[in-house]
């Protein structure tokens, strides 16, 4: 029996029938499943020498070391999100950045390694999204730290609407406003603020920002080689996670104007931006190009103005990812002076750029 190999994942080439087709469908830039986290840090290493690859451990650090005095920035997560958390690391951003498997929480080490490899004296700041592995992970290595006499503050990113508790989470999913937080905490971090200090601006950031998003398709997990959920061609889904969750509710498709409502609403609903300046993120999922998402940006902005709501900042494209899902999400920021102070200040990272 003849056999195919399809970027590290074969099917039989007699077998009919959707089993056959959705192995298939795979198509992707890889060696294997298994090796793909290793190239991609490999391949981060080679076009960013402004950055430092712990392959052990598996950590991108700044590559000038610890910033003596500074309190130190590390997050992370299950990979597939990028550029979060990697394409942070740098000026104005993170110090390190910690890659778990795909949509798998980095273990406890990994996570201490981070730690002490970024303390300079002033303590360090965890900033995790709320999944329940990511959570019990980071606080064992902040315990962990603590004991090698590191001072570790944790914030919580918990921005998103469309559920109250998921398959992942106890209380609402970090997604979105993650970016917001590593931007603003970040820069506060390199304005001498102490650990209090930064913790505080990180966490009042969290409290001003919501996020919302929804999937045209699903997207496959390298290890699976099917994608994580159904939908079909007429279909889309409202409310998604950033690993391939299910959302809230599954809607035929409908002009972007429409789904620019669907999205913005419930943000709106959770939040009162009335009389604040809002940064609005529209983040594309992996797979939507930037004419879409720039279309849905259009009439996010249009309704924010029909509700009385002034724009003053924004990203447009990819900036939180779930692989190669198809699909969009909207983050707005309630702001106000001290915020956009900090949102506005120089970053120099392989995922933001802007300020030198």
């Amino acid at each position: 029996m003849d056999r195919i190999g399809v970027s590290g994942v074969t099917v039989d080439a007699s077998e009919s029938g959707n089993e056959a087709r959705e192995g298939m469908m795979m198509k992707k830039l890889m060696n294997s499943p298994e090796q793909i986290i290793a190239d991609e840090l490999r391949g981060i290493e080679y076009a960013h020498p402004e950055l430092r690859v712990d392959h052990e451990a598996r950590v991108v650090f700044r590559a000038g070391g610890p910033v003596q005095n500074k309190v130190g920035l590390v997050s992370g997560g299950g990979s597939g999100h990028e550029p979060l958390h990697g394409g942070y690391v740098g000026e104005g951003m993170l110090d390190a950045a910690v890659a778990g498997e795909v949509f798998t929480s980095p273990t406890p080490d990994q996570i201490e390694a981070a730690t002490t490899g970024v303390n300079a004296g002033a303590g360090v700041l965890h900033i995790v999204k709320n999944y329940t592995g990511d959570i019990l992970n980071f606080e064992m290595a902040a315990e962990l730290a603590a004991a090698d006499g590191v001072e570790v503050e944790s914030v919580v990113v918990d921005d998103d609407v469309a559920v109250q508790d998921s398959l992942y989470t106890a209380g609402r999913r970090g997604v979105g406003g993650t970016v917001f937080v590593e931007k603003i905490a970040g820069a506060a971090a390199e304005a001498g603020l102490d650990l209090a200090g930064v913790a505080e601006l990180a966490r009042r950031t969290n409290e001003n920002v919501r996020s919302m998003g929804m999937a045209l398709t699903a997207c496959t997990v390298p290890a699976a080689g099917t994608p994580s959920f159904d939908l079909a061609d007429d279909e889309m889904e409202i409310g998604i996670g950033i690993h391939g969750e299910p959302g809230r509710e599954r809607v035929k498709v409908a002009p972007v104007k429409d789904i620019a409502r669907m999205l913005v609403d419930p943000i709106l609903a959770d939040l009162d931006y009335t009389g604040a300046p809002a940064v609005v993120m529209v983040n594309g999922m992996g797979a939507t190009p930037l004419i879409e998402l720039y279309g849905l940006y259009a009439e996010v902005v249009d309704y924010l103005r029909e509700k009385g709501i002034e724009v003053v900042r924004n990203l447009v494209g990819n900036y939180i990812t779930s692989l190669d899902m198809a699909g969009a999400s909207v983050t707005i920021m309630r702001a106000d002076e001290e915020l956009l102070g900090y949102w506005d200040a120089p970053v120099v990272t392989p995922g933001l750029r802007w300020g030198k």
